[in-house]
C-alpha cells in the first residue's frame, strides 16, 4: 500500500460525521415550546444548524416569530442544553459508510479528531454513549479554548495540530466539513477542506470552498488520496 498522504483528519461533528438532526430538533423545539412558540418540522430545523446551539436557538426564534433580549435568549438557551445534555444520542447516527470509512483511516495509520462548534462536553457524551470515543485521539469543541475562538477561526484546528505533535514534527493534516464555518477555519489553518454535500451546508456543496466535495463516505478516502 502507497503511503497515506495525511496523518491527521479531522472530521467536524453535527452534519459530517454524525446526523445529529433529529436529536437537535427535538432540542430546539423543546426551548422554543417554553417561549411558546410554535415547532419546527425536522426538515426545518436543518436550516438553522451551523456555528452552536445558540445561533440555531437564534434563528429558531426568529423564523417562529421574532428574536429575543439577549437575557432570554441566554435562559432558553441554558435550557436548550440542559434538554440536550440528557438526550444527546437518541437518534444520532453515523451517516452511510462512516463507521467504514473510519476503519479505513485507522488501517492506513491516520489519527482521527473530532473539532466542532457544538460544546465540547455535548460531544464526549454523544461519542461515549455511542461508544465510539476510542475511535479519536482528541475531541475539541468550540467552548475549548474560551469565547470567541470557535470556527470559522483557525484555532480550533491549530489545537488539533497542536495535539496531534506539530511543532515537533511536520503534520500532514486535513479537515472533512459541511459548512463555511469548516472550510473557513480549514483554509484559515492552511489545511485543504472537504466538503460533505449530504450534511447541514449553509451553502450549496460546490460553493462552499472546499478542495473537493464528497457524496458519500465511500468517496472520502480516495478523495483523500488525490488531493
Amino acid at each position: 500500500m502507497t503511503q497515506f498522504p495525511f496523518d491527521v483528519v479531522g472530521f467536524d461533528l453535527d452534519g459530517t460525521l454524525l446526523d445529529t438532526l433529529g436529536d437537535l430538533a427535538v432540542a430546539l423545539n423543546h426551548a422554543l415550546a417554553i417561549e411558546g412558540r410554535p415547532a419546527i418540522a425536522v426538515d426545518g430545523v436543518r436550516d438553522l444548524v451551523g456555528g452552536g446551539a445558540k445561533k440555531m436557538l437564534a434563528k429558531g426564534l426568529e423564523v417562529t416569530g421574532g428574536g429575543v433580549s439577549d437575557e432570554r435568549l441566554d435562559e432558553l438557551h441554558a435550557a436548550l442544553l440542559d434538554f440536550y445534555a440528557d438526550n444527546v444520542a437518541h437518534t444520532t447516527r453515523f451517516y452511510p459508510g462512516g463507521e467504514a470509512m473510519l476503519d479505513g483511516l485507522a488501517a492506513r495509520g491516520v489519527k482521527v479528531a473530532v473539532v466542532t462548534n457544538k460544546l465540547e462536553r455535548l460531544a464526549v457524551e454523544i461519542f461515549a454513549e455511542l461508544g465510539l470515543t476510542d475511535r479519536f485521539f482528541t475531541v475539541i469543541g468550540g467552548d475549548t479554548l474560551g469565547p470567541g475562538r470557535a470556527k470559522p477561526r483557525p484555532d480550533l484546528i491549530e489545537l488539533m495540530l497542536e495535539r496531534a505533535g506539530a511543532g515537533e514534527r511536520p503534520i500532514r493534516a486535513a479537515f472533512v466539513g459541511d459548512t463555511t464555518y469548516d472550510t473557513g477555519a480549514a483554509a484559515a489553518a492552511g489545511i485543504p477542506c472537504v466538503a460533505v454535500s449530504f450534511g447541514f451546508n449553509d451553502r450549496a456543496p460546490q460553493d462552499l470552498g472546499a478542495a473537493a466535495v464528497i457524496d458519500h463516505f465511500d468517496e472520502l478516502i480516495p478523495v483523500l488520496e488525490r488531493l
